[in-house]
């Protein structure tokens, strides 16, 4: 059987594996799936959702969510959400930082997550920006962010759940949301150097992966590329230039940016070409086996390097915990200490209480 589908990333379509699905991801082996809050219940249904999975798969594969804080944490469907990372900015404590990177690894590794996609490395240059990240920016500049989102890093990576630096190579200047239309993102090589580039070269060596922004920077690739789909920003400015050794994945390529102008089989092609180990496909899970296929017909040397990549990730995957719901909950209850301690207790229940209004942010 071909290892092709272990350069995929795929969602599932609900919160329960059926049996079609089953049967296309028993044949495909996917590397990973990606789980959103439509696949979110319960903590048991959770585990198992997670469990038969893995059960599925022949190698152990990624699972992997956005549990961010705020608005992008798929948990608080199921449990208390926890503070955004603007909160914890603001508040100025670094190690209430770094405890939320432990709390998130040890939720996620009690159902069976073994990498978050986390932490967000944008500079914000304006909180307010209408581009999908805010409230989701550790820093204002350079060397806050480094700060901040090295302790959310560290803290997560110590419960031995895999991170994921994002969205490289900078995202929060971007004058549209890539959800819906390719942003052109018009700085100069110095600014994007001095700035975007200065947080991705820090973490080029701490973090586990990579994942690419959908956004055309004409600094960085003039061809009109979007920089997921693009040589010479994931490989010759990733790889080479910033050394990074990890692994390294697209955004989601079911969004407007890529979908509005790519077909399936020049979007894999490019992905991979691109020097991506994993295309992301969230939404469509009805096309991965055709992606599958378009990725068999693909040279060998071009897959080679990709393969190689995601089996190497995979040799530290964390391992699951003895589930329980009792645990769960004494997990969860740590969550929302956090959130008293960031917010103080009358505000954080507030805007708990606010935020369970708020419709679910499908958003990475």
């Amino acid at each position: 059987m071909s290892p092709i589908g272990q350069l995929l990333l795929t969602g599932v379509p609900g919160p329960e594996l059926d049996s079609e699905s089953a049967k296309v991801f028993r044949k495909i082996q996917p590397g990973g799936f990606i789980l959103f809050g439509r696949n979110i219940k319960s903590p048991p249904q959770l585990r198992k959702l997670i469990d038969d999975l893995r059960d599925l798969s022949r190698t152990e594969p990624i699972i992997t969510i956005d549990q961010e804080g705020g608005r992008v944490s798929r948990l608080r469907e199921i449990g208390n959400e926890p503070p955004n990372a603007v909160q914890l900015r603001d508040h100025g404590d670094v190690e209430l930082i770094q405890r939320h990177g432990r709390i998130t690894g040890r939720l996620l590794r009690l159902f069976g997550f073994n990498l978050d996609l986390c932490p967000v490395l944008d500079i914000s240059f304006d909180d307010n920006a209408d581009n999908s990240l805010k409230g989701r920016c550790y820093g204002k500049n350079v060397e806050q962010v480094i700060r901040n989102a090295g302790a959310f890093n560290d803290g997560l990576r110590a419960e031995k759940i895999a991170s994921c630096g994002k969205h490289f190579p900078g995202y929060s200047r971007a004058p549209l949301d890539a959800h819906h239309e390719l942003p052109t993102i018009n700085l100069t090589r110095d600014d994007l150097t001095a700035n975007e580039l200065a947080v991705f070269k820090y973490f080029a060596g701490k973090v586990d992966s990579m994942m690419i922004g959908h956004a055309f920077y004409p600094a960085l690739d003039a061809s009109g590329t979007p920089s997921s789909l693009s040589h010479f920003v994931v490989t010759k400015l990733l790889r080479d230039a910033l050394g990074f050794r990890g692994l390294v994945m697209t955004d989601d390529l079911d969004m407007g940016a890529i979908l509005n102008h790519y077909g399936l089989e020049e979007m894999m092609r490019l992905a991979i070409e691109a020097g991506n180990d994993l295309a992301m496909i969230c939404h469509r899970v009805g096309v991965v086996a055709d992606a599958a296929k378009f990725l068999e017909i693909m040279p060998a040397r071009r897959l080679d390097r990709a393969l190689e990549s995601v089996e190497h990730f995979k040799k530290n995957l964390a391992t699951p915990d003895v589930f329980s719901e009792e645990e769960f909950r004494c997990r969860d209850a740590e969550v929302w200490q956090l959130r008293v301690d960031t917010l103080g207790e009358e505000l954080a229940a507030k805007r708990s209480a606010e935020d369970g209004k708020r419709s679910p942010v499908e958003t990475y």
